[in-house]
């Protein structure tokens, strides 16, 4: 099997291509990067700047320069030794453009008698798949009328072949599917598809004709030794994971397999996966969270109470997840309470929405996972008694029969439920501490302590130490930076608060919690520009559907919000006093920043670095976190690196790359050193601002926790590192600076960065 020393993910799209890539690669070569990790690279939906919309599966998709481009880029990695992962969409496929999807365009104009009628996960009790397509400005419909009938026609869908000459109503009967207005999807939808985006239209995959069809290629190139690794994307979404999973294995034996699999804290990957792990959201919890103090939870919940912010999260979770399936969701809720025999259909929609809305995780895969389902029909019959009868059915149907449609679908949409209802929507409401609303995250637990992340870091290596681990990816809510920076609040939660409630007073945002999430982000992102703000809150406040949405918009506050952060960047006085508080917080961040980095990069797993993040990096959600990435700049720095220099903590950023470097060279030319996994302790005044582990008997990393508290209580002091016993002398790797004790002060170890990555052996 092909596991990575690490991997770099890249995000390409039509501006950044194959060529673009591997132009790349010897400055990935030279960071010491193990894999380019790549996004979804098969034909996608014209324009598309992610590549998750996939129209063909079986070509490499030509905005990115086709096949002949796709085999130059592995063969530059293959010759500077780098391996491939790709990320790859197994549950649906992109049906905006219908004619750039062959087989939903056949579908289209054949119906069920297409021979792709099976690749889609549709209800054909409608006769007809429902297209909602129709309304709005960009409408391109015609509309005729038949007697006292509305007829659609649009040009970018197929009309039904004439047999001989008929009415354009006898026409349109003779068509497979139904323009409908646009709103209609979430309630009245016949297909299966990603979350609530009716453009992308699920795939069954779970049929091995399916799977062969939309893996065939890609698994071409594995074979061929062209791509080493593979990256698959929300297998939530599927109808028998594990079987996928093993399908998968089984045709890619020797490749290295992630899954995008979020995991809830104390929850674990199913074991009868064959695969090497998730994508890192977990770890991510794990390594950020440690940085965060805990002491500062009561103060940030009394601010929030005092602005009118809600403070209960599963309340607010509760909320935003009935919303999804009362108003998002209508036609999957539908759907599956249809499959439940013997209730009244009323109480069967409520049963089925209750459980989805009170899963603890994403979803069950029952058999396995029955403890989770277990725990949300509890839970329910707790909440909704007067459901009891409804409930008992429902369980009985699904555990007697879990491979059943009704036990399929139910499990395959209270992921959608989780992730709309609480990643989409709850993470932008519940605003009390922005820096624990991450993926993976659990914004209730104000961080975790340093016992507990041994805990879980030793866990991670004896039961998944292949698993990939990350601190920023393209889909997370804010950088790792940002994150880093705003942990530091957690040490300054009485003098955040009050310069806040002076910034609200003048220029505060009218409505509480984005408000507070506001002034949280531009401290997190600070210097930031008034477009990108603008853009990041008209997103914050439409994910959080409390005084606008994506459908139903309240033009008036869009309006103030978009115009909020000109107006306070506009104010000199107030943006000179918010530049004051950020120059405040910078240092500490920074510190944060290597030290989590640190972690991530050398801590049990394959460490992943997104595009651009071996330097600061200050970006928020997507678009955001995509925006190009100048190289030109890392290429020097690296440069300046490799010769030797050892860079100020400062705001280029380069102590950050050197750290990156250091460490990604020595996991590619020293795995050895990275086996096993004991928690190290620090002994003095200061020992509780420590955190190290050693792999190993040969590798020490330590860290600086909570830095705003050691400066203030005095720094380091008397505090020192015990160091494994043993023959050898140990070097820094960061500064190649000799320890000459067993027993060193922290004072001196940690003098020029706030971390230190150890070797014991010859320089």
């Amino acid at each position: 099997m092909t596991v990575p020393s690490s991997t770099y993910r890249l995000q390409l799209r039509p501006e950044f291509t194959f060529a673009d890539a591997a132009e790349l690669v010897d400055y990935l070569q030279k960071l010491g990067v193990g894999a380019m990790y790549t996004s979804p690279v098969l034909d996608a939906a014209p324009g598309s700047t992610h590549g998750y919309d996939v129209v063909d599966p079986s070509r490499a998709r030509p905005a990115l320069g086709g096949e002949e481009a796709r085999q130059a880029l592995s063969e530059t990695l293959r010759e500077a030794g780098l391996g491939l992962v790709v990320d790859i969409v197994p549950n649906h496929l992109s049906v905006e453009v219908p004619k750039a999807n062959p087989w939903w365009w056949h579908l289209l104009k054949h119906g069920r008698k297409s021979r792709y009628a099976k690749y889609f996960d549709i209800d054909w009790s409608r006769e007809r798949i429902l297209l909602p397509v129709l309304g709005g400005d960009d409408a391109v419909a015609e509309l005729t009328v038949e007697g006292k009938e509305l007829v659609y026609y649009d040009h970018r869908f197929p009309i039904a072949p004439k047999t001989g000459e008929g009415s354009p109503r006898e026409v349109h009967d003779r068509q497979h599917y139904e323009l409908v207005d646009w709103r209609r999807g979430n309630a009245e939808l016949n297909y299966r598809r990603f979350f609530d985006i009716t453009t992308l239209a699920a795939a069954c995959v779970e049929d091995p004709e399916v799977f062969d069809a939309t893996h065939g290629e890609v698994l071409r190139w594995v074979l061929a030794g062209d791509v080493t690794g593979l990256r698959v994307d929300h297998p939530d979404g599927l109808a028998d994971p594990g079987a996928y999973m093993r399908r998968l294995r089984e045709a890619a034996p020797e490749a290295w397999l992630v899954v995008e699999k979020i995991l809830h804290p104390g929850e674990d990957l199913p074991v009868s996966w064959p695969v090497d792990g998730t994508t890192g959201y977990d770890a991510l919890r794990e390594i950020g969270g440690v940085f965060v103090d805990a002491s500062a939870e009561q103060a940030y919940t009394e601010l929030s109470e005092k602005l009118g912010v809600a403070t209960d999260f599963h309340a607010v979770e509760d909320e935003t997840r009935r919303l999804v399936t009362d108003t998002i969701l209508v036609a999957e809720v539908r759907r599956i309470a249809a499959l439940l025999t013997g209730v009244e259909e009323d109480a069967a929609r409520a049963t089925v929405a209750e459980v989805m809305i009170a899963f603890d995780v994403y979803r069950s895969y029952l058999p396995e996972g029955s403890a989770n389902w277990a725990a949300a029909i509890a839970r329910v019959r707790t909440s909704r008694p007067e459901l009891a009868s409804a409930l008992d059915a429902l369980d009985s149907q699904v555990r007697g029969a879990p491979s059943s449609e009704l036990a399929t679908r139910i499990q395959q949409t209270s992921g959608m439920v989780v992730a709309k209802g609480t990643e989409d929507t709850a993470f932008y409401r519940y605003s009390r501490f922005a820096g624990l609303n991450e993926v993976g995250g659990s914004p209730d637990r104000f961080g975790i302590g340093v016992g507990e992340f041994h805990e879980l870091a030793a866990k991670r290596e004896a039961g998944w130490p292949s698993t990939m681990t990350t601190l920023t990816t393209h889909d997370t809510k804010r950088s790792e930076d940002v994150r880093a920076r705003l942990a530091v609040l957690s040490e300054l939660p009485e003098e955040f608060s009050e310069a806040l409630s002076r910034w609200s007073a003048r220029r505060g945002i009218d409505e509480p919690s984005l408000n507070l999430l506001a002034w949280q982000t531009l401290v997190g992102a600070w210097p930031i520009t008034a477009e990108r703000m603008s853009e990041y809150l008209g997103k914050a406040s439409k994910e959080a559907k409390v005084r606008t949405t994506w459908v139903d918009h309240d033009e008036e506050f869009e309006r103030a919000v978009d115009a909020w952060p000109g107006e306070v960047l506009g104010d000199e006085e107030l943006s000179a006093e918010i530049a004051e508080f950020v120059e405040r917080v910078k240092g500490p961040g920074w510190s944060n920043s290597l030290g989590q980095k640190l972690i991530q990069l050398t801590s049990p797993g394959v460490p992943d670095v997104y595009q651009g993040t071996e330097l600061w990096d200050l970006s928020l959600v997507d678009p955001d976190n995509r925006r190009a990435v100048d190289y030109s700049v890392r290429r020097e720095i690296l440069g300046r690196v490799v010769s030797g220099e050892l860079p100020e903590v400062d705001d280029v950023g380069a102590a950050k790359l050197l750290l990156v470097h250091k460490a990604l060279k020595l996991r590619r030319e020293r795995p050895e050193l990275f086996d096993g996994y004991r928690a190290l302790h620090a002994e003095g005044l200061a020992a509780d601002h420590a955190i190290a582990f050693t792999r190993g008997a040969d590798l020490v990393v330590v860290a600086t926790r909570l830095p705003v508290k050691l400066a203030a209580e005095g720094g380091w002091r008397d505090t020192v590192l015990p160091l494994p016993a043993g023959p050898g002398t140990w070097v820094d790797v960061l500064t190649d600076r000799a320890v000459d004790t067993g027993l060193p002060a922290l004072a001196g170890l940690l003098d020029r960065y706030p971390v230190a990555l150890l070797v014991r052996g010859d320089r």
